[in-house]
């Protein structure tokens, strides 16, 4: 099904990088060039000294969302947005990203087949995970990644997990990740886990040195769930490097596959794997 044709979007700048501000302005002249209007937030314009739109409104405005910075300006804005049901592309200032794959360069003509519905979305899974500290539920999504891990480096931690409300395992170690497919090449991938294809509907867990090496990740079909707690007397939970909450005894977390996707948009040409060749160095 063809998809219709852009007409306004919302731009976001990587926190801290004023000298953006050039990027951005030949970034909106190139949407301006094919008839789409363009706003940036309000932090962000802040930052340059534009005017700017509340992130909400922008949201609720705008056909799409433009992250111009890298992966990470682009996880935080799927997280922000997330509930807004409104697709994503990045534009990276630096190197290619495994998210943010279009660069200044290539940008008139990815605006252009936008202009005209000729690009694609994919749907990628997002971590839905539900705190219960002191009986009140916090609810957050991961795009990446929710690290269970000790708050220092002087002891191992006890992660238990159950699937299914079911005993699992118990984890001796660092900690554990628990990674969607789109995090697989982060933090999982740096501690041992399985690089998976962004599309499916699976996530894992990954153990963090663990202390035995019997402790080997593990991929879990879609529509499980699992509880993790710990006997240590505090914890922290890291939601895609970017947050960090702390965890106590007898507190416990419910981690699951959201039931809505966060939505990416691509060119049609592109390939996930030819990114990860180049990411990884493969075939070299």
């Amino acid at each position: 099904m063809q998809n219709k044709g852009i007409k306004s979007v919302g731009v976001i700048l990587r926190p801290s990088t004023p000298e953006l501000k050039d990027n951005f302005f030949q970034l909106k002249d190139t949407f301006s060039s094919y008839g789409i209007d363009v706003y940036i937030e309000s932090i962000s314009g802040g930052m340059i000294d534009v005017m700017g739109m509340n992130f909400k409104l922008l949201c609720k405005q705008c056909d799409a969302l433009v992250t111009l910075g890298g992966d990470g300006t682009l996880i935080s804005t799927v997280r922000r947005s997330f509930n807004y049901d409104i697709p994503i592309f990045g534009v990276y200032a630096g190197n290619l990203g495994f998210l943010a794959d279009v660069s200044m360069d290539e940008l008139d003509e990815f605006v252009k087949n936008l202009a005209i519905g000729n690009y694609r979305i994919d749907e990628r899974s997002v971590l839905e995970a539900t705190f219960i500290k002191n009986k009140e539920e916090i609810k957050v999504h991961a795009f990446n990644d929710i690290v269970f891990t000790r708050p220092s480096i002087s002891n191992m931690i006890h992660v238990e997990t159950l699937v299914d409300n079911q005993a699992f395992n118990t984890y001796h170690g660092d900690g554990v990740i628990v990674s969607t497919p789109t995090g697989s090449t982060a933090y999982n991938l740096s501690a041992g886990g399985p690089v998976l294809f962004p599309l499916t509907k699976v996530f894992t867990l990954t153990p963090i040195c663990p202390h035995s090496l019997t402790q080997r990740p593990v991929v879990l079909p879609g529509e499980f769930s699992i509880e993790m707690k710990t006997s240590a007397s505090k914890a922290l939970i890291i939601v895609d490097g970017q947050d960090m909450h702390e965890f106590n005894q007898g507190d416990s977390i419910h981690i699951k596959l959201s039931d809505n996707f966060a939505k990416l948009i691509h060119r049609n040409e592109f390939n996930y794997f030819q990114v990860l060749k180049e990411k990884l160095g493969w075939g070299e």
